[in-house]
């Protein structure tokens, strides 16, 4: 083994993965391959209703919009509701955006059903800049007064979904495509 080449070709690998982490690149092509990965339809959510019939969701918070005001909790009661936990630096979180966008776009005239993408940054300008520029489409607010009980998670990202009688029918850590045909039909049947 010839080791000055093995050397050269680690230190051209630690270079460049250098590069992309100093130039903020890496977190930009980590979520464009996840979010291939996610357009495969490898990854898609499980429709197993967790147990949580004891479980109603908490209604009690408030976020705010990238225009400074205020959403409560309270105005989506009786209405089925999709709630997405994310932050700019979290890169499945990036992969899951666009997926999500689209399964909004086709499901948005839907009576009595919501959307809240809600940015965990510690920063609301962090969030509000990751989202400027973008062509998605879904409501997003900032949890800029914190999470209840009912919205907190150990990972992100986290989508939940909330039916209209107040109990959580859909928990899952972890990205997903959502916009399949037999996710859009559980989220318009509830």
């Amino acid at each position: 083994m010839d080791w000055k080449k093995e050397v050269k070709s680690w230190g051209l690998i630690l270079a460049f993965f250098a590069f992309l982490y100093f130039t903020g690149l890496l977190p930009v092509i980590q979520g464009g391959v996840q979010s291939v990965l996610l357009s495969t339809g490898l990854i898609n959510p499980k429709l197993e209703i967790p147990d949580l019939r004891d479980q109603k969701f908490d209604y009690r918070g408030q976020f705010k919009d990238f225009e400074g005001k205020l959403v409560d909790l309270q105005d989506y009661r009786g209405k089925t509701v999709f709630i997405n936990l994310w932050a700019s630096w979290c890169g499945p979180c990036r992969a899951e955006m666009p997926h999500i966008s689209e399964l909004y776009k086709s499901v948005k005239d839907t009576p009595n059903l919501e959307f809240l993408m809600i940015g965990l940054d510690h920063d609301i300008r962090k969030s509000q800049g990751f989202m400027e520029g973008k062509t998605w489409e879904f409501p997003v607010v900032h949890a800029s007064f914190g999470l209840n009980q009912s919205l907190q998670s150990e990972s992100i990202p986290t989508t939940l979904v909330v039916n209209k009688e107040g109990k959580i029918v859909f928990y899952q850590q972890g990205m997903s495509n959502f916009n399949t045909a037999e996710f859009r039909e559980f989220l318009v049947s509830q």
